[in-house]
């Protein structure tokens, strides 16, 4: 599942890392250097899915042409709410929803598997946000174009009106 043990300890930003795409490629995240990334653990059979994957795509259609990117992670840990492969969550949401962000690989968001960039992700949570488990589909993280979670500066860099 993408990303190595060191990766983990060591990085200091987002754009360290590498993941899979949901065809098992290898996809290096500094291709998104200069972006305000939100990031989503997605689960397509989840009663939040109409919700959340209709604004996901609104959001990216309107903002993505402005340095605005969304990286779908699909996540089974909740319920089995993702039961099928990465491809079969790809397909849903580009089908069902023309969702034109990328839909990733499987992770794991919690537990002893946990994906390295999740890891990373709630290492940086602070203050009332702060946790180590991930509690539910679409949890979302913020990460500016430098690959922090630096709220404050990320929304300072989305375009006027999101």
């Amino acid at each position: 599942m993408g990303g190595s043990q060191s990766q983990q300890v060591t990085a200091r930003s987002i754009h360290e890392f590498t993941v899979k795409d949901s065809k098992g490629r290898e996809m290096n995240l500094k291709v998104f250097k200069g972006k305000v990334l939100l990031i989503v653990n997605v689960a397509s059979k989840c009663a939040l899915g109409n919700a959340n994957y209709t604004q996901l795509t609104q959001l990216h259609s309107r903002y993505k042409d402005k340095g605005f990117e969304i990286l779908a992670f699909p996540c089974n840990q909740f319920l089995n709410k993702e039961p099928g492969t990465s491809q079969e969550a790809e397909a849903f949401a580009c089908e069902r929803y023309k969702a034109t962000f990328p839909i990733l690989g499987k992770v794991r968001v919690n537990g002893a598997e946990t994906e390295p960039i999740y890891k990373f992700l709630k290492s940086q949570k602070t203050g009332s946000m702060g946790s180590s488990r991930i509690k539910w589909n679409f949890t979302k993280f913020l990460v500016d174009e430098d690959g922090q979670m630096d709220i404050q500066k990320a929304l300072g860099l989305v375009p006027k009106g999101f």
